[in-house]
């Protein structure tokens, strides 16, 4: 018999360097980011940023790439990604000598519509 895994084990790191603020407002923000550590999938929760012992709370609903919707962001990919939650306000644009931000967190986890399909981290989780 095989074991479950646990909720941690099916989740992955992940982490996004802002390049550019675009748009934000009080809750929501429209970023231009580089994938460091992916896939980034949407509905991924970000709680540290780079240089701040505070944690954070952003969840990614929304990812374009060149002009494209994805559901995914894999490493070395540049997008357009909405960032929503109150934290927004602490991202900022990158000066052109520095790296920029980093926002780490991880994806959300994997829903299952059966126990028996528990066995084991869907494909690529």
């Amino acid at each position: 018999m095989s074991e479950i895994p646990s909720p941690s084990s099916c989740r992955s790191s992940v982490e996004l360097q802002i390049e550019r603020v675009i748009v934000a407002s009080l809750e929501q923000a429209t970023v231009n980011v580089r994938c460091l550590r992916g896939p980034v999938r949407r509905g991924a929760r970000f709680n540290q940023l780079s240089g701040s012992a505070q944690a954070i709370d952003l969840t990614l609903t929304h990812a374009l790439v060149h002009g494209h919707q994805v559901a995914a962001l894999d490493t070395g990919l540049t997008a357009f990604v909405t960032l929503r939650g109150e934290d927004v306000q602490r991202l900022m644009s990158a000066p052109a000598t520095s790296g920029g931000q980093v926002i780490q967190g991880a994806n959300p986890l994997p829903q299952y519509s059966t126990v028996a399909s528990r066995s084991r981290c869907p494909s690529g989780w």
